[in-house]
């Protein structure tokens, strides 16, 4: 397999769940946002976003799919929860939760904080999605009052997903107001073998591979 990853970017997520599983993979690391800085990317990625998986004739460019996919696909493993178990609906709604809302707003914090030039940031924006992201996070606070991990009584790529989202709330200055349990949780995930590899592996391919760290 091959994934294409940005450093600390959404393909965080399945290089983390790569890791987790002790899968043999190949990581080709590009400067952020490689369809700026890596033009001939183009050709292997249309959009020119990352993540992007390959994997024999398998073609892949979602990050919360494709952790979905690696459990799935090259399990069995107790990172998927299975549809005979009571908490699959749950586990695929914090799946597809950690992008769709939890990340989302956090895209616009960077883009108008930090991506754009000083005449077009807007700090407005950066404050209310800001607010928006906290909002979102009320299902995760509410639910870690209750249980360790999202799904199955186990940690498992919904954890991963989900824990990505708290990773960019950390690297972009969101993480000072999460609630208690929340930030509990957080110190769990990255307190994992398979995060701490995770962040071993961006440093050395990009090192190796001549590409700046962060965003």
């Amino acid at each position: 397999m091959i994934l294409y990853h940005c450093m600390s970017a959404r393909s965080f997520r399945p290089l983390w769940t790569l890791e987790e599983m002790g899968l043999a993979y190949e990581l080709k690391v590009l400067p952020f946002p490689p369809r700026a800085f890596a033009k001939d990317y183009f050709g292997v990625n249309v959009l020119g976003t990352v993540p992007f998986l390959v994997d024999g004739d398998t073609r892949m460019s979602e990050s919360a799919a494709i952790c979905e996919y690696l459990a799935v696909r090259h399990g069995p493993t107790p990172l998927a929860v299975r549809p005979d178990e009571a908490d699959y609906g749950l586990w695929l709604n914090w799946l597809h939760q950690s992008d769709a809302t939890l990340t989302f707003p956090q895209t616009l914090v960077l883009r108008y904080g930090r991506f754009e030039p000083a005449e077009r940031r807007q700090p407005q924006v950066v404050e209310d999605y800001a607010k928006w992201f906290h909002g979102r996070l009320r299902m995760l606070d509410a639910h870690l009052l209750e249980q360790e991990w999202l799904a199955g009584g186990r940690f498992t790529v919904a954890d991963v997903a989900v824990g990505y989202a708290l990773m960019l709330a950390e690297t972009i200055g969101l993480s000072k107001d999460f609630q208690p349990q929340t930030a509990a949780y957080w110190e769990r995930l990255k307190g994992r073998d398979g995060y701490r590899r995770a962040l071993a592996a961006q440093e050395k391919a990009a090192a190796e591979q001549g590409v700046k760290p962060g965003f």
